[in-house]
Order: structure tokens, then C-alpha cells, then sequence
């Protein structure tokens, strides 16, 4: 499947859900969000948010500081 991946295009994406996809990543659920199409994913949603060929997903890391 081919997805845009913060700007990026990838066309090898084997994942369906946000959950599969940040698996695939290798990136923590739990310390990210995630919109898909401009529309904000709820974490308790990512293991059942079907990715389709073409969508644009953005992946934000919380960052700590002060």
C-alpha cells in the first residue's frame, strides 16, 4: 500500500490499521499522535483505523522539556 508518512511517500506499507502501522515503524503508541486525512486519531481507535492506498498520515513525538 502506498502511504505519505510526514511528507514522506512510502509504497511498501503492509500495515492496515494506525496500530500495525506504527508497529511497523517501530515507533511506542504511547508517546505519539497521529492524524490521518487532517483528522486527529484517539489512541483508543488506532488498533481498529483502517489505512487506505493514499492516505496521508502525520506522526507527532511529545517531546519533554522546559
Amino acid at each position: 500500500m502506498r502511504l505519505t508518512i510526514n511528507g514522506e511517500t512510502r509504497e511498501d506499507v503492509a500495515a492496515s490499521t494506525v496500530a500495525e502501522l506504527l508497529g511497523e515503524l517501530k515507533i511506542q503508541p504511547g508517546r505519539v499522535a497521529v492524524e490521518v486525512n487532517l483528522t486527529i486519531v484517539r489512541k483508543t481507535d488506532y488498533g481498529s483505523f483502517s489505512l487506505k492506498d493514499g492516505d496521508a498520515v502525520e506522526i507527532v513525538s511529545f517531546v519533554g522539556g522546559g
